[in-house]
């Protein structure tokens, strides 16, 4: 087979093209970073790419802290009553306007006081019989008289029956609305501090219930517990 060489004019022509395409390609390639912001990439035949553009991101949305949980504050609890080493119970957990808060117990027949919660005295008593108890409660103490009459009839036995009576008092401290009081009665002091025998008063001695009369202010609380009586109804 007869092989025929290019002339000199076709390998020169040949040549031109060659080095054309060769400088258009490159122009090519210098062209595309003269884009304004562009990314210099390399352009490949049949090869793309995801080329982002600065400034175009898609917003993310800001990301949300979980709310805080409030603290539940646990419920106060009551003071719990603590017994004293002297003698004196625990001390009533009622509330006092004065400082002072008072306790009769029926099983000791005595009365207990203190003094912003201070152990202060405590005192024989004798409070309501069973056929006239002192009823179980809060009392708070009201106005106080030097002395007084104490009628029966004011609370409707009348003065001249077997249950009535009109007796003259020392020192005594309204404690009820309805006749009860802590007052001296000289004539129970062998009973004070052993048994019941009052209409319902707490009888205490002479020198104590001036003690009552000359110290404790109006408003105190006075605890009665334990006797074989009904409860008592505040404001009564």
């Amino acid at each position: 087979m007869l092989t025929m060489k290019p002339s000199r004019r076709g390998r020169r022509g040949l040549t031109r093209r060659s080095l054309a395409a060769v400088i258009g390609t490159v122009g090519v390639l210098v062209a595309l970073p003269l884009t304004a912001g562009a990314t210099p990439v390399t352009v490949l035949p049949g090869i793309t790419f995801d080329v982002p553009i600065p400034g175009t991101e898609a917003p993310q949305p800001p990301k949300s802290s979980p709310a805080p949980t409030p603290e539940q504050k646990p419920a106060p609890k009551p003071k719990p009553e603590t017994k004293s080493n002297s003698g004196f119970p625990a001390i009533p957990n009622v509330s006092t306007s004065t400082g002072w808060i008072a306790l009769a117990v029926d099983s000791k027949h005595q009365i207990y006081w203190w003094h912003n919660g201070q152990e202060v005295k405590s005192m024989p008593i004798s409070m309501g019989s069973n056929a006239h108890p002192t009823p179980n409660g809060v009392y708070y103490t009201k106005e106080s008289y030097r002395d007084m009459y104490m009628d029966s009839s004011t609370y409707g036995v009348p003065v001249d029956s077997a249950e009535g009576y009109r007796t003259y008092v020392e020192y005594a401290t309204r404690m009820s609305w309805d006749g009860i009081f802590i007052h001296a009665a000289p004539w129970s002091v062998a009973q004070q501090g052993n048994s019941n025998v009052s209409h319902g008063c707490i009888n205490v001695s002479t020198a104590n219930g001036k003690w009552v009369f000359d110290t404790i202010p109006r408003n105190t609380p006075i605890v009665v517990r334990g006797t074989v009586g009904p409860n008592y109804i505040p404001g009564s």
